[in-house]
Order: C-alpha cells, then structure tokens, then sequence
C-alpha cells in the first residue's frame, strides 16, 4: 500500500491523517496542547508541544490505518500561520513561540510602516500592510522589548517549519506561509530584499523558500525513528493552513470562495494575479498552486466566539455530548436578528476590514426579553455578518462569485450554514470530506511523489462538494437590512475601545 500523511499542526492541537493516492482517508488522528497568555492580548506555545503531538498523531494514525513503515510515501505540512519561532546557532528554542492572535505588536506596525516609507510603499512591496498578527512586527519587538534574546536569535521559522526542522533537518519554508510573515514579495514569490534591508534585518534570519508541492527533504535518521517510518519518506512544502484548507477544499479554479469557520473565521477566493485590495483590507497572498495567488479577508474569533460563549455562559451544559449543537438548537429557537441583540466577534481585536488589536467583542441591543439564546444567534450572526464584511470587498474588487464552500468546525451545524447562505447571499455547499487542511497538504504530498502532475488534477480526482443550501428570500431580505447597522457599530465604538484598552493597562508602579 502506498500512503500520503497530511499533518496540520494548528491552534489547540495537531492532526495527522492518512490517505491512499486517491484522497480516500485511511485514518487519522489527533492531540491537543494548550495556549498560553502570560498577559492581556498575549498569546504564545511551546514548540515542543507541537512535536509531541506530530511524533503522537503519527504514529497514531499510521497504526489506525494499519500501515507499514515503508508504505508512508510523503508527508505535508500545514500549520497556523505567522507564529514565530526564534531559533540559536545550535537550534535550540530562544523563547516561547509568539502566535498569530497574539496583539502586542501595535508599536511595531506602525514602525515598520514608517520605516517603509509609508504603507503605499509597503503594500507595493509586499502586497500587505503591517498587521499584529503578523511575523515580520513579532521580529521587531523582540529586538525592541527583548535585545538579548534578539541577539541570540540565527533562525525565524513558522511553526510548521519548526516541525519540518525536527523531521528533515532542513530550515525550509514555502511561499503561502512565507505570505503571512509581511517578509515576501508575493508577487515575485521570494523574500523581499528591499524591505528587510529598510528594517536591519538580515536575510540569513529566514529559511530557503519552496514552492508548496515542491520536496524540502527527507525524514531524518532520528525522526524516521520516532515516527516508526523510514528515511525514503519526503516532506513537500505544504501550504498555512488558510491555503492548505483550500486545496483540500479544491478552491484551486476561478469563481469558488471558500469560508471557514475555526477558531478564527477565513473568506479565502483564488486568483490568477496577484490583485491587491487598495485600502489593504484583504490579505494577498501566494497561493498553494504553483504560480498562483489567493486573497482573504479573516476574522479573527469566528467559532471561537461561540466556544467563549460555552465556556463562560453555559457551564450548565458542560455534560451534555455535543454543547455546540443545543446551543445551536436554543439559536434556532429565535428568530432571525436575534430580536435586535447585535454581536460583535472582535474578542481578541480584528483584521478584516478592521485592522484593530484594541477592538473589543461586544454584544448591544440587549433587553430583559433576551434569553441565552438570542445570545447564541447573535454571536452565530455576528460572525457570519464579519464574514460578509470579507466577502463583499472580494465582490468590489470584480471578483467573480459562483460558488460558497463552508468548512472548519462551524460548518458541520447545517444551520449556521444556511445561515452563511442567507447572509452572504449565496448558494453554500458543504464538503463531502471535511478534514480541513491535513488533507490539502497530504494532496500536495502526492503531488510531490509523482500520483498526480498538479494540485488542479489531483484535486479534480479528489474533491467532491455534498449539499447546497440556497438563501431563503424572506431571511436574506432580513439580515440585507440588518447589515448597515451591524457595520455602523464598529466605527461607533472604536473610540471607546480605545479608551477601554487604556484603562485596562495595569499603570506603571511610579
């Protein structure tokens, strides 16, 4: 039997699964880790978590799938993007790994902006303006707020890459993640030389880059060891996880928008140019498909604001097998709208279209008639209305609008899906194989060892959609209405979310 592995080392935990040559998944398995926020609007992981979870997961499913060492052909690596890992001459992790929801780099963004000469000039270089969440302002407040270990720092790899380094040896990366490091020129689809020389950084700080279905290596003596494979398995470049969702979701062709509904939410629409939103909303960036590109619009708490909401406000449900599905069975009790009650999913700040780490999440219209459940459909709402935020300045740019894949864990509910449907105003299908990113990068493994001659054939083999669920006219008639005052409220508040973040800093010890 010959096999691919698609590993998604991601958020809350690692995936792996495994595939045959024709995109039938043999098994798969998973592990979590936990995220850590030693202040407010911090987040990091241990590196070392993650290669845990790989060296569990794999052996995990390769076990599952009752395979032998040598049946494992390739492996693919997706993985959260714009976290950084800063690495010594010898290897060794410097600090804790600083993640893409991580919000402490406001200062920075605007350094690197001034340092461009302006974000016209950045854009131009890189596609994209200076965001938190990226890599390239993690860079700059280590050297800022952190010099010795700015100093002892050789190496910057995203996280999937740091995994790459234990399974191959090699410091590698590919260019759909090396997007979101504000470090690529995306249209040239190599690092930016102008930009890191206008902020002092050395180019020997960042890996050799890959097209994504192109081999970095092969598994290491050790690695093979602990995983129970052999030396002859290669490791492709694989694709971030926005990308590599979309691959396995077949978003590789014109006029198909995918949605996903993870921790944070993504609006991500194929193209054959690099097109670039003027007022940088969007995010351009490479595409998993060779010489192709993608632009996405994301928010950054999508289902993670209805995991808050069952954390914080539904503790009573916490034995019952499924607290997502009778929260959205309370939801569905109400009518669209929420009898008023608004959500806004801005819980750890926004990126599209609000570039805002002090953004703030914020639930208004309340009355004693609301119950949980109209909390429930406002917080689903809210985030399906940030997602129509994405999609319509995808619209506004010409971009062609066929078809909606909806994926990612919000997805599975049907009805947060017609709820896509009814919001965005189009027809949304759900996918017959849902594994997310693990099996867009085990795709391009099989790229990468021969079973197909692109990711377009291999997905053309692979992909199949499974129901469509169109607008309901009376309901797409509401949330029409109901969407000018949703996008009102945002620059309504922004002040004051200013003004809360101020008083939410502890004050300096005089």
């Amino acid at each position: 039997m010959r096999a691919l592995l698609g590993i998604d080392i991601g958020t809350s935990g690692t995936k792996t699964i495994a595939i045959n040559p024709a995109g039938e998944v043999l098994a798969q398995a998973s592990a979590a880790y936990p995220c850590h926020h030693p202040k407010p609007l911090w987040s990091e992981q241990d590196p070392e978590d993650w290669w845990r979870a790989v060296v569990e997961t794999v052996r995990g499913a390769v076990k599952k799938a009752g395979l032998k060492p040598a049946d494992v052909a390739g492996i693919g690596l997706s993985g959260q993007m714009h976290g950084s890992v800063f690495l010594d001459r010898e290897g060794q992790v410097v600090r804790p790994a600083i993640l893409w929801n991580d919000q402490r780099t406001a200062a920075e963004c605007e350094e690197i902006e001034s340092l461009a000469g302006g974000r016209k000039r950045l854009v131009k270089m890189v596609s994209n303006p200076a965001l938190t969440g990226f890599t390239a302002p993690k860079i700059l407040w280590l050297r800022n707020n952190e010099p010795k270990n700015f100093e002892r720092t050789a190496t910057v790899l995203l996280p999937k890459d740091d995994v790459r380094r234990r399974l191959t040896g090699e410091l590698a990366t590919e260019v759909s993640d090396a997007s979101g490091t504000l470090l690529l020129d995306v249209a040239q689809r190599k690092w930016s030389a102008p930009l890191l020389g206008k902020l002092g950084l050395d180019a020997d700080l960042l890996p050799r880059c890959y097209e994504s279905e192109e081999v970095t290596g092969t598994l290491t003596r050790d690695a093979a060891q602990k995983l129970g494979l052999t030396t002859d398995c290669v490791v492709v470049g694989g694709a971030g996880d926005c990308a590599a969702g979309a691959i396995g979701n077949g978003v590789v062709m014109p006029g198909i928008v995918s949605t996903s509904l993870g921790t944070s939410g993504v609006v991500f629409v194929y193209s054959d140019t690099p097109e670039t939103d003027p007022e940088g909303r969007l995010h351009t960036f490479c595409h998993a498909v060779r010489g192709k590109w993608h632009m996405m619009g994301v928010t950054l708490s999508a289902a993670g604001s209805l995991q808050w909401f069952a954390d914080a406000l539904a503790k009573d449900l916490s034995r019952e097998k499924d607290v997502f599905a009778r929260l959205v069975e309370e939801a569905e009790a109400t009518p669209p709208g929420a009898d008023g009650l608004f959500f806004l999913p801005y819980l750890t700040g926004e990126r599209t279209p609000h570039a805002d780490p002090l953004a703030r999440g914020a639930f208004v219209g309340l009355t004693p008639a609301h119950t949980r459940g109209h909390m429930v459909r406002a917080v689903l709402e809210g985030v399906t209305y940030s997602l129509r935020d994405c999609l319509d300045i995808i619209r506004e740019m010409g971009v062609s609008v066929r078809q909606i894949r909806a994926t990612g864990g919000g997805a599975k509910s049907p009805a947060w899906r017609q709820m896509q449907a009814d919001v965005l105003a189009a027809r949304v299908s759900a996918m017959q194989a849902d594994e997310g990113p693990a099996m867009g990068v085990a795709l391009l493994a099989a790229v990468g060892c021969g079973e197909y001659k692109s990711i377009r054939e291999a997905c053309d083999a692979v992909v199949r959609t499974a129901d469509g669920l169109k607008p309901d006219a009376k309901r797409r008639k509401h949330y029409d209405r109901a969407m000018p005052v949703y996008r009102q409220l945002y620059p309504s508040l922004k002040n004051s979310f200013a003004a809360i973040a101020e008083l939410s800093t502890p004050a300096k010890r005089r």
